[in-house]
Protein backbone atom coordinates (compact mmCIF):
# COMPACT_ATOMS: atom_id res chain seq x y z
CA UNK A 1 0.00 0.00 0.00
CA UNK A 2 1.12 3.32 -0.84
CA UNK A 3 1.61 5.75 2.06
CA UNK A 4 3.87 7.02 5.07
CA UNK A 5 5.30 5.16 7.54
CA UNK A 6 4.00 6.83 10.66
CA UNK A 7 5.82 6.70 14.22
CA UNK A 8 3.42 8.02 17.19
CA UNK A 9 5.84 8.44 20.43
CA UNK A 10 4.07 7.84 23.48
CA UNK A 11 0.75 6.04 24.21
CA UNK A 12 -0.65 7.55 27.08
CA UNK A 13 -3.60 9.97 26.84
CA UNK A 14 -1.84 12.28 23.54
CA UNK A 15 -0.53 9.35 22.08
CA UNK A 16 -3.78 7.41 21.76
CA UNK A 17 -5.41 10.21 20.26
CA UNK A 18 -3.08 10.43 17.73
CA UNK A 19 -3.68 7.21 16.73
CA UNK A 20 -7.03 7.43 16.68
CA UNK A 21 -7.27 10.78 14.28
CA UNK A 22 -4.61 9.67 12.31
CA UNK A 23 -7.59 7.12 11.30
CA UNK A 24 -10.62 9.10 11.79
CA UNK A 25 -8.97 11.65 9.19
CA UNK A 26 -7.98 8.56 7.12
CA UNK A 27 -4.47 9.93 6.88
CA UNK A 28 -2.56 8.16 4.23
CA UNK A 29 -0.39 5.85 6.92
CA UNK A 30 0.77 2.42 5.12
CA UNK A 31 1.93 1.78 8.89
CA UNK A 32 1.30 2.80 12.41
CA UNK A 33 3.93 2.08 14.87
CA UNK A 34 3.74 3.28 18.73
CA UNK A 35 6.88 3.31 20.61
CA UNK A 36 6.36 4.24 24.34
CA UNK A 37 9.24 3.63 27.62
CA UNK A 38 8.62 -0.30 27.58
CA UNK A 39 7.38 -2.56 25.19
CA UNK A 40 3.58 -4.40 25.64
CA UNK A 41 0.56 -5.06 24.10
CA UNK A 42 -2.01 -1.85 24.07
CA UNK A 43 -5.13 -1.88 22.51
CA UNK A 44 -6.30 1.85 21.00
CA UNK A 45 -9.09 2.83 19.75
CA UNK A 46 -10.27 -0.73 19.26
CA UNK A 47 -6.79 -2.25 17.77
CA UNK A 48 -4.15 -4.11 19.32
CA UNK A 49 -1.12 -2.92 19.17
CA UNK A 50 2.87 -4.03 19.49
CA UNK A 51 4.35 -0.92 21.21
CA UNK A 52 7.68 -1.27 20.85
CA UNK A 53 10.69 0.66 23.20
CA UNK A 54 11.30 4.30 21.72
CA UNK A 55 15.00 4.01 20.08
CA UNK A 56 16.94 5.73 17.47
CA UNK A 57 17.29 3.27 15.32
CA UNK A 58 13.36 2.50 15.65
CA UNK A 59 13.45 5.32 13.11
CA UNK A 60 15.13 4.31 10.29
CA UNK A 61 12.78 3.85 7.17
CA UNK A 62 9.84 5.94 8.49
CA UNK A 63 8.62 8.84 6.95
CA UNK A 64 6.75 10.38 10.00
CA UNK A 65 6.92 10.94 13.87
CA UNK A 66 4.60 12.46 16.12
CA UNK A 67 5.80 12.96 19.49
CA UNK A 68 2.87 13.07 22.24
CA UNK A 69 4.45 14.66 24.80
CA UNK A 70 6.99 14.05 28.11
CA UNK A 71 8.92 10.59 27.99
CA UNK A 72 10.41 9.91 30.66
CA UNK A 73 12.57 12.69 33.12
CA UNK A 74 13.26 14.31 29.63
CA UNK A 75 11.04 14.82 26.52
CA UNK A 76 11.17 12.66 24.15
CA UNK A 77 11.72 14.83 21.24
CA UNK A 78 14.80 15.99 23.37
CA UNK A 79 16.12 12.56 23.67
CA UNK A 80 14.54 11.18 20.05
CA UNK A 81 13.66 14.32 17.69
CA UNK A 82 16.69 15.24 15.89
CA UNK A 83 18.23 11.66 15.53
CA UNK A 84 14.63 11.33 13.87
CA UNK A 85 14.91 13.56 11.95
CA UNK A 86 18.44 12.31 11.03
CA UNK A 87 16.84 9.46 9.57
CA UNK A 88 14.88 10.77 7.07
CA UNK A 89 11.68 11.45 9.36
CA UNK A 90 9.10 14.71 9.27
CA UNK A 91 8.60 15.25 13.30
CA UNK A 92 5.59 16.64 14.73
CA UNK A 93 6.20 17.35 18.22
CA UNK A 94 4.02 18.15 20.94
CA UNK A 95 6.06 18.64 23.61
CA UNK A 96 7.76 22.03 24.93
CA UNK A 97 10.99 21.18 24.14
CA UNK A 98 11.65 23.19 20.54
CA UNK A 99 8.19 25.98 20.68
CA UNK A 100 10.78 28.48 20.96
CA UNK A 101 13.56 27.30 18.72
CA UNK A 102 14.41 29.50 16.00
CA UNK A 103 14.85 26.26 13.43
CA UNK A 104 11.66 24.89 14.65
CA UNK A 105 8.07 26.46 13.30
CA UNK A 106 5.46 26.75 15.42
CA UNK A 107 2.12 26.42 13.56
CA UNK A 108 -1.39 26.55 14.29
CA UNK A 109 -2.93 25.77 10.23
CA UNK A 110 -5.53 28.43 11.07
CA UNK A 111 -3.01 30.74 11.91
CA UNK A 112 0.00 30.47 9.82
CA UNK A 113 -0.05 27.32 7.74
CA UNK A 114 2.50 28.62 5.75
CA UNK A 115 5.25 28.19 8.21
CA UNK A 116 5.65 25.04 7.59
CA UNK A 117 7.38 25.49 4.81
CA UNK A 118 10.87 25.92 6.58
CA UNK A 119 10.55 23.05 8.61
CA UNK A 120 14.09 21.29 8.62
CA UNK A 121 12.66 18.48 9.45
CA UNK A 122 10.72 19.63 12.60
CA UNK A 123 7.60 21.13 13.55
CA UNK A 124 6.26 22.19 16.87
CA UNK A 125 2.36 21.93 18.15
CA UNK A 126 2.17 24.78 20.68
CA UNK A 127 0.71 24.61 24.06
CA UNK A 128 -3.09 23.22 24.56
CA UNK A 129 -4.16 26.79 25.15
CA UNK A 130 -2.20 28.58 22.89
CA UNK A 131 -3.63 26.65 19.76
CA UNK A 132 -7.23 27.20 20.27
CA UNK A 133 -6.80 31.05 21.03
CA UNK A 134 -4.64 31.74 18.15
CA UNK A 135 -6.84 29.69 16.07
CA UNK A 136 -10.00 31.96 16.76
CA UNK A 137 -7.85 35.03 16.81
CA UNK A 138 -6.18 34.69 13.36
CA UNK A 139 -8.99 35.85 10.93
CA UNK A 140 -9.89 38.67 13.23
CA UNK A 141 -5.95 39.39 12.61
CA UNK A 142 -5.96 39.51 9.77
CA UNK A 143 -8.88 42.10 9.37
CA UNK A 144 -7.16 44.45 11.48
CA UNK A 145 -4.18 43.75 13.28
CA UNK A 146 -4.16 43.22 17.34
CA UNK A 147 -2.55 45.62 19.79
CA UNK A 148 -3.23 43.64 22.87
CA UNK A 149 -5.12 39.97 23.90
CA UNK A 150 -5.80 39.39 27.66
CA UNK A 151 -6.74 35.94 28.66
CA UNK A 152 -8.18 33.73 31.45
CA UNK A 153 -8.05 29.81 30.97
CA UNK A 154 -10.23 27.20 32.16
CA UNK A 155 -8.06 24.15 31.69
CA UNK A 156 -9.35 20.81 32.28
CA UNK A 157 -7.70 18.24 34.56
CA UNK A 158 -6.77 16.03 31.17
CA UNK A 159 -4.41 18.60 30.70
CA UNK A 160 -2.46 16.84 33.20
CA UNK A 161 -2.69 13.60 31.07
CA UNK A 162 -4.74 10.12 32.36
CA UNK A 163 -3.01 10.59 35.56
CA UNK A 164 -4.91 14.02 36.03
CA UNK A 165 -8.34 12.29 35.34
CA UNK A 166 -7.87 9.89 37.73
CA UNK A 167 -7.37 12.07 40.22
CA UNK A 168 -10.17 13.75 40.14
CA UNK A 169 -12.62 10.89 39.39
CA UNK A 170 -10.56 9.34 42.69
CA UNK A 171 -11.35 12.54 44.70
CA UNK A 172 -15.20 12.28 43.54
CA UNK A 173 -15.41 8.85 45.23
CA UNK A 174 -13.20 9.94 48.44
CA UNK A 175 -15.48 12.38 49.04
CA UNK A 176 -18.46 10.43 48.71
CA UNK A 177 -17.67 8.36 50.96
CA UNK A 178 -16.44 10.52 53.95
CA UNK A 179 -12.68 9.87 53.04
CA UNK A 180 -9.81 12.43 52.47
CA UNK A 181 -8.92 13.42 49.04
CA UNK A 182 -6.09 12.34 47.89
CA UNK A 183 -3.86 14.89 46.43
CA UNK A 184 -0.80 13.78 43.95
CA UNK A 185 -0.81 15.84 40.27
CA UNK A 186 -1.79 19.30 42.07
CA UNK A 187 -0.90 21.34 44.90
CA UNK A 188 -4.24 21.46 46.14
CA UNK A 189 -7.82 19.75 46.02
CA UNK A 190 -9.54 20.38 42.52
CA UNK A 191 -12.38 18.49 42.50
CA UNK A 192 -14.92 21.83 43.90
CA UNK A 193 -11.95 23.85 43.45
CA UNK A 194 -9.99 26.24 41.33
CA UNK A 195 -6.08 26.37 41.39
CA UNK A 196 -4.90 29.29 39.90
CA UNK A 197 -1.58 27.83 39.32
CA UNK A 198 -0.15 25.58 36.29
CA UNK A 199 3.65 25.01 36.01
CA UNK A 200 5.82 26.59 38.12
CA UNK A 201 6.74 30.78 38.71
CA UNK A 202 9.47 31.68 36.47
CA UNK A 203 12.26 34.72 36.53
CA UNK A 204 11.58 35.55 33.05
CA UNK A 205 8.22 37.04 33.78
CA UNK A 206 7.72 37.79 37.67
CA UNK A 207 4.61 36.61 38.52
CA UNK A 208 3.56 34.35 35.86
CA UNK A 209 3.23 30.69 36.15
CA UNK A 210 4.88 28.72 33.00
CA UNK A 211 1.72 27.67 31.23
CA UNK A 212 1.08 31.29 31.19
CA UNK A 213 4.67 32.22 29.56
CA UNK A 214 3.98 29.87 27.22
CA UNK A 215 0.94 31.40 25.86
CA UNK A 216 2.43 34.85 25.88
CA UNK A 217 5.63 33.74 23.91
CA UNK A 218 3.68 31.11 21.61
CA UNK A 219 1.21 33.75 20.54
CA UNK A 220 3.86 36.18 19.74
CA UNK A 221 5.82 33.48 17.48
CA UNK A 222 2.65 32.09 15.46
CA UNK A 223 1.79 35.36 14.61
CA UNK A 224 4.99 37.25 13.56
CA UNK A 225 4.42 39.85 16.39
CA UNK A 226 7.46 40.01 18.91
CA UNK A 227 6.24 43.10 20.82
CA UNK A 228 2.73 41.99 21.00
CA UNK A 229 1.61 42.42 24.19
CA UNK A 230 0.06 39.33 25.80
CA UNK A 231 -1.19 39.13 29.54
CA UNK A 232 -2.58 35.57 30.71
CA UNK A 233 -3.97 33.92 34.21
CA UNK A 234 -4.53 29.90 33.60
CA UNK A 235 -6.46 28.11 35.92
CA UNK A 236 -6.78 24.84 36.48
CA UNK A 237 -10.70 23.98 36.77
CA UNK A 238 -12.46 20.23 37.99
CA UNK A 239 -13.28 19.52 34.51
CA UNK A 240 -12.68 16.20 32.94
CA UNK A 241 -11.99 17.27 29.36
CA UNK A 242 -11.92 20.53 27.18
CA UNK A 243 -10.15 23.69 27.87
CA UNK A 244 -12.17 27.57 28.15
CA UNK A 245 -10.86 30.47 27.78
CA UNK A 246 -12.02 34.13 27.93
CA UNK A 247 -10.13 36.77 25.26
CA UNK A 248 -10.25 39.99 25.49
CA UNK A 249 -8.57 41.87 22.53
CA UNK A 250 -7.90 45.19 20.90
CA UNK A 251 -7.72 45.32 17.35
CA UNK A 252 -5.68 48.32 15.27
CA UNK A 253 -9.78 49.52 14.39
CA UNK A 254 -12.88 48.39 15.03
CA UNK A 255 -14.15 45.16 14.62
CA UNK A 256 -17.77 44.98 15.08
CA UNK A 257 -19.73 41.53 16.81
CA UNK A 258 -21.45 40.95 13.31
CA UNK A 259 -18.19 41.26 11.93
CA UNK A 260 -16.50 39.13 13.91
CA UNK A 261 -19.31 36.54 13.86
CA UNK A 262 -19.02 36.35 10.13
CA UNK A 263 -15.31 36.50 10.16
CA UNK A 264 -15.14 33.00 12.36
CA UNK A 265 -17.90 31.18 10.68
CA UNK A 266 -15.86 31.63 7.47
CA UNK A 267 -12.65 29.96 8.92
CA UNK A 268 -12.74 26.28 8.56
CA UNK A 269 -12.11 24.87 12.04
CA UNK A 270 -13.96 27.18 14.02
CA UNK A 271 -17.64 26.99 14.98
CA UNK A 272 -19.58 30.10 16.14
CA UNK A 273 -21.67 29.29 19.02
CA UNK A 274 -23.53 32.52 19.49
CA UNK A 275 -27.05 32.90 20.74
CA UNK A 276 -26.79 33.99 24.17
CA UNK A 277 -30.25 35.22 24.84
CA UNK A 278 -31.44 31.40 24.14
CA UNK A 279 -28.37 29.93 26.18
CA UNK A 280 -26.33 29.16 23.40
CA UNK A 281 -22.89 29.37 24.06
CA UNK A 282 -19.58 26.20 23.85
CA UNK A 283 -19.25 24.40 26.84
CA UNK A 284 -16.03 21.72 26.91
CA UNK A 285 -19.23 18.63 27.34
CA UNK A 286 -20.02 20.09 23.82
CA UNK A 287 -15.74 19.91 22.78
CA UNK A 288 -15.41 17.33 23.52
CA UNK A 289 -14.15 14.50 20.95
CA UNK A 290 -14.53 17.37 18.24
CA UNK A 291 -11.46 19.01 16.18
CA UNK A 292 -13.05 22.01 16.22
CA UNK A 293 -12.62 25.39 18.36
CA UNK A 294 -15.94 26.82 19.59
CA UNK A 295 -16.70 30.22 19.73
CA UNK A 296 -19.23 32.45 21.41
CA UNK A 297 -20.19 35.35 23.43
CA UNK A 298 -18.69 37.53 20.85
CA UNK A 299 -19.47 41.33 22.37
CA UNK A 300 -18.28 44.99 22.36
CA UNK A 301 -16.09 45.30 25.18
CA UNK A 302 -17.70 48.30 26.26
CA UNK A 303 -14.61 50.08 28.07
CA UNK A 304 -12.95 50.16 24.50
CA UNK A 305 -14.20 50.72 21.18
CA UNK A 306 -11.71 48.74 19.25
CA UNK A 307 -12.20 45.58 21.58
CA UNK A 308 -14.14 42.26 22.11
CA UNK A 309 -14.09 39.80 24.44
CA UNK A 310 -15.50 36.37 23.13
CA UNK A 311 -15.72 32.55 24.65
CA UNK A 312 -13.65 30.40 22.95
CA UNK A 313 -13.24 26.15 23.83
CA UNK A 314 -11.88 23.05 22.44
CA UNK A 315 -11.25 19.53 22.94
CA UNK A 316 -7.66 20.04 24.21
CA UNK A 317 -6.66 16.44 23.63
CA UNK A 318 -7.91 16.79 20.20
CA UNK A 319 -7.22 20.34 18.85
CA UNK A 320 -5.15 20.99 21.44
CA UNK A 321 -2.84 18.20 20.56
CA UNK A 322 -3.08 15.53 18.48
CA UNK A 323 -5.44 17.01 15.81
CA UNK A 324 -3.15 19.77 15.55
CA UNK A 325 -0.44 17.84 14.81
CA UNK A 326 -1.91 15.48 12.09
CA UNK A 327 -3.41 18.83 10.65
CA UNK A 328 0.48 19.81 10.34
CA UNK A 329 1.24 16.53 8.51
CA UNK A 330 -1.50 17.08 6.37
CA UNK A 331 -0.75 20.01 4.48
CA UNK A 332 2.75 19.21 4.32
CA UNK A 333 1.77 16.31 2.48
CA UNK A 334 -0.73 18.48 0.60
CA UNK A 335 1.64 21.02 -0.50
CA UNK A 336 4.07 18.69 -1.54
CA UNK A 337 6.76 19.72 1.64
CA UNK A 338 6.60 15.63 2.17
CA UNK A 339 6.55 12.44 0.09
CA UNK A 340 6.63 8.53 0.86
CA UNK A 341 10.67 7.63 0.22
Amino acid sequence: MEGYEVVVVGAGLVGEEMVKVLKKRAFPASSITVLARSERKQVIDGQEYQVLPTAAEAFEGKHIAFFAGTEGEKGASQLFGWQAVERGCFVVDNGDDFRMDDRVPLVVPEANADAISAHNGFVSNPNCSTIQMVAALAPLNRRSPMRRVVVSTYQSVSGSGGAGIRELDAQLHEIAEGRPPTIQNYPYQILGNLIPQISGLKDEFPGYYGEEIKMIKETRKIFGMPGLAVSATCVRVPVRRGHSETVNVEFESPISPEEARELLAAQPGIVVVDDPADGKYPMPLDAEGADETFVGRIRQDPGNPNALDMWVVADNIRKGAATNAVQIAEIAVQRGWLRPQ
